[in-house]
């Protein structure tokens, strides 16, 4: 459950810096002005969400008792 959210939190920012990158924002970086890492850190944030819902769910799911 920690590493579903560490990991979700992690590849969200990356994802978010991808972003920035790719459309301009953030500069200094071979990556800047270059589109397709843009689309690529839309996919990165989400997988992160993913992570993150799932984390999120897990933890909110009352546990069986034997």
């Amino acid at each position: 459950m920690v590493v579903r959210g560490v990991g979700g939190i992690i590849l969200v920012v990356l994802g978010a810096v991808w972003i920035a990158q790719g459309v301009g924002a953030m500069n200094g970086s071979a990556m800047s002005g270059h589109g397709q890492y843009a689309v690529l850190g839309v996919v990165v944030a989400l997988i992160g969400l993913f992570l993150l819902l799932r984390a999120w769910r897990v933890r909110n799911t009352p546990r069986q008792r034997p």
